[in-house]
């Protein structure tokens, strides 16, 4: 089994936020992509695709959480892309808000014993609603009462 560690950072925010993350190649790019989130402390309800040149939209390819007409799936190991170090592509998450994460390959090893997912450092928050606050909370809960 390999571990691969990525550096995973917000496009354009590299050097202010990012997380060094390990996991195991086993893995789907579904379950990369909820601990990307989950690093981020972001909430995972969107849908997401994995963007291999590292381009957002129109991608020549790219792995979709809800593939159409036979459109490579999420659901593929991360051993079987073919990674190398020093490459780089994307998760792009939330096709309304338009988040990109770049996922740049830093390490590729084989290992021993069992993988685990772990995020070895951080560096910086980021807001996944910045705009959101208790005023938009309160307009949302009086519209649920009509």
């Amino acid at each position: 089994m390999k571990k691969y560690t990525f550096k995973v950072y917000p496009a354009g925010m590299g050097r202010r936020a990012y997380r060094v993350i390990e996991v195991p190649g086993s893995d789907t790019l579904d379950s990369l992509c909820s601990f990307i989130l989950s690093s981020f402390d972001f909430i995972q309800e969107h849908l997401y695709e994995f963007n291999m040149d590292n381009k957002m939209y129109g991608s020549a390819l790219s792995y979709q959480c809800e593939p159409e007409r036979g459109a490579p799936s999420t659901r593929v190991s991360i051993d079987k892309l073919n990674l190398v170090k020093g490459q780089t592509f994307s998760l792009h998450y939330d096709f309304g808000d338009d988040w990109m994460f770049a996922i740049h390959v830093q390490k590729i090893e084989e290992a021993s014993g069992k993988v685990k997912r772990a995020v070895v450092s951080s560096k910086g928050k980021v807001e996944q609603y910045p705009d959101w606050d208790d005023e938009d909370e309160e307009e949302w809960d009086e519209d649920d009462e009509e």
